[in-house]
């Protein structure tokens, strides 16, 4: 098996030297392998743990839609494979580490906010840092929100998600001198771009399958991008690169291929593997994740043949 730096043992003490908590109750859950190797998922949106002082005023069943359904769960057995698995507890909703902090709309507050903020279309669009709008015409909260209580939520769950994917990422990338770093998500299975073909491997047209966000290169080397696309390709997906989606935060934040570190996001239509009206899942649920360990056992082979592991110190 692959030993990372000169053995797994070594890199393992490596990761616990910088004091990650494997688990944050409400947070995150972070699964770390024995014998890691120069890959990390992390899933940030599919969180179902809802904190007691959410105080929404809209239909549960709508905020769940919301959420990047069970990816979580698609993804439980990357670190087989020797891939770290960072997973978010508490929902998208409630606040989005897939946006900067402060990405946040003015007319959401009750009172100014201390320092500049900077709004993107998103938050403009109800979907910031604090979601505002569950759906358009549906909002989240029947009031406006205050200072402190968002702050609480950049402090006690935003603040330590980053903390901790930082931080893995970065013994990896100490550790291999190289990086991949894959940031899951899922998206509806009716987009706004141009139907894709029937697929054997989901029902009706909208979006591809699967959606690859490297934001034009500029987060991931797009070569790699185009491997993961051939790779589900040869599989029978559909699948489009930087549309709709190019990637956000995260992949903005923490990719830089000029340095060896790779970050891609990567959007599952939802419609391979959930019932969006019963949100349960659908038949085909084993299927993709059958496809998706196999992914996970290529990328592994990937990043055994193209790191170059440093020496211990």
């Amino acid at each position: 098996m692959y030993q990372g730096v000169s053995t797994g043992l070594n890199y393992y003490k490596i990761i616990t030297m910088q004091n990650i908590k494997p688990q944050l109750d409400g947070v995150y859950r972070m699964i770390r392998p024995e014998r890691p190797i120069p890959v990390v998922y992390d899933s940030p949106h599919s969180g179902r743990t809802y904190p007691a002082d959410f105080d929404y005023a809209c239909d549960e069943a709508l905020m769940r839609r919301a959420e990047d359904n069970i990816v979580d769960e698609l993804l439980d057995r990357a670190p087989e494979y020797g891939i770290p698995l960072l997973c978010a507890d508490f929902p998208r909703t409630y606040i989005d580490v897939n946006r900067a902090p402060d990405d946040i709309e003015p007319d959401i507050l009750c009172e100014p906010w201390p320092t500049p903020l900077n709004p993107t279309d998103r938050a403009d669009a109800g979907i910031g840092l604090i979601r505002r709008l569950i759906k358009p015409g549906i909002h989240v909260y029947n009031r406006k929100l205050d200072v402190n209580e968002i702050r609480h939520r950049i402090e006690k769950y935003y603040e330590p998600y980053h903390t901790s994917l930082s931080a893995l990422l970065g013994d990896v990338a100490i550790a291999h001198g190289v990086l991949w770093h894959i940031n899951w998500h899922s998206m509806p299975s009716l987009g706004a771009i141009a139907p894709f073909p029937h697929t054997t491997r989901r029902v009706g047209n909208g979006q591809a399958d699967f959606v690859l966000g490297d934001r034009n290169g500029t987060s991931c080397d797009s070569v790699f991008t185009h491997e993961v696309r051939d790779f589900f390709r040869n599989l029978g997906y559909a699948v489009a690169i930087n549309t709709p989606y190019k990637g956000v935060e995260i992949v903005r934040r923490y990719g830089n291929p000029a340095k060896g570190r790779n970050s891609l996001q990567i959007e599952i239509n939802k419609g391979l593997y959930w019932d969006e009206r019963k949100s349960s899942k659908n038949r085909n649920f084993s299927q993709l994740k059958g496809d998706i360990d196999r992914f996970s056992q290529w990328l592994a082979n990937h990043a055994r043949e193209h790191s170059r592991p440093m020496a211990a110190d």
